[in-house]
Order: C-alpha cells, then sequence, then structure tokens
C-alpha cells in the first residue's frame, strides 16, 4: 500500500505562517530552544502523516498536535528542566528578571499563560489543544497570574529596598 501524504498544496506557506507561533508556544512550555524545534519538527511531520484531508483549520490542529507533544515531552523522566537560556535575546536586566520568574512556573501555568496571552487563544479553545476542563484553564490562569504578581511583587519590592538602600 502507497503512503498518502496531507501535503498541502501550499506547504511553504503552511509552514512560514505558523513555525515562529508554534516555536514560541514550545518554547514556552518545554523551557530549551532544542526541545522546542523538535516539537515543532515533530507537530509538522505528525500533520503530513496524520491529519484529516479536510482540516479546516490547520493552524489549530498543529497547535493541538504540539501542545499534546510538548506535554508528553515534559512527562519523560529523562528530562530536566533547565534555566532560560543564555542566547535568548533579553533587551534589559528587568525583563530578564521577569523571564525568569515566569519560567520558575509549572509547565501546565506557562502553557495556560502563552497561549492565552501570547498566542490569543480562548480558554475554551486551550481546554481543547490540552485536554483538560475549561475550569482548569481558568484555574491554571489564575494560579499563575498570582504567582506572577508574588514573584514580580518581591522583585520589585527588593529592587525598590536595594536602590533606597532599605535592607
Amino acid at each position: 500500500m502507497a503512503h498518502t501524504s496531507n501535503r498541502p498544496v501550499d506547504w511553504v506557506a503552511l509552514v512560514t505562517e505558523n513555525e515562529n507561533r508554534l516555536y514560541r508556544a514550545a518554547l514556552a512550555i518545554l523551557g530549551e530552544p532544542q526541545e522546542a524545534e523538535d516539537a515543532v519538527q515533530d507537530a509538522f511531520v505528525k500533520y503530513l502523516e496524520r491529519a484529516p484531508k479536510d482540516v479546516e483549520n490547520p493552524a489549530a490542529w498543529l497547535m493541538r498536535v504540539l501542545v499534546n507533544g510538548c506535554k508528553s515531552r515534559l512527562r519523560l523522566q529523562w528530562r530536566q528542566v533547565t534555566q532560560l537560556p543564555e542566547d535568548l535575546p533579553a533587551p534589559s536586566p528587568e525583563e530578564r528578571e521577569e523571564l525568569e520568574e515566569l519560567w520558575q512556573l509549572p509547565p501546565e501555568e506557562r502553557a495556560a499563560i502563552h497561549l492565552f496571552y501570547y498566542e490569543g487563544y480562548s480558554t475554551r479553545e486551550i481546554a481543547a489543544m490540552t485536554g483538560v476542563a475549561e475550569g482548569t484553564v481558568r484555574s491554571r490562569l489564575s494560579r499563575a497570574r498570582e504567582r506572577l504578581r508574588k514573584l514580580l511583587g518581591d522583585v520589585e519590592r527588593s529592587n525598590y529596598e536595594s536602590i533606597h538602600g532599605i535592607l
């Protein structure tokens, strides 16, 4: 039996339009550039191999597959989350500190924050992508916001105290 591909007529456009968005989402979830690249490649390969011929929204299908692939990667026992890589662009030290705080969130909360705020997905869409209830997504967003408020509040307070010599 011959293998058939789901390759769309304009494969280059599909990849070009989605690769950066998928990479940012994978990096937000996984925290490592090499793993994020692998996850994006896996999502495109799965599209070619498994996507239904009549996919209504290829970008949403790819994001759902990517998120599920990232969740699978996070379950691997050998995987260790590392600090934010030094080669990522961070224009200022203050922004760098905020990114470090974001990386302290659990992967599920990082994923919810990224998909909601950076990708613009609704809680319903995120729930469908991640396979959890919509209420769970809202809870994760709420917990992540609260943790970030506390983490960033402590950073701002310590910056203020060190600037004004109140230690």
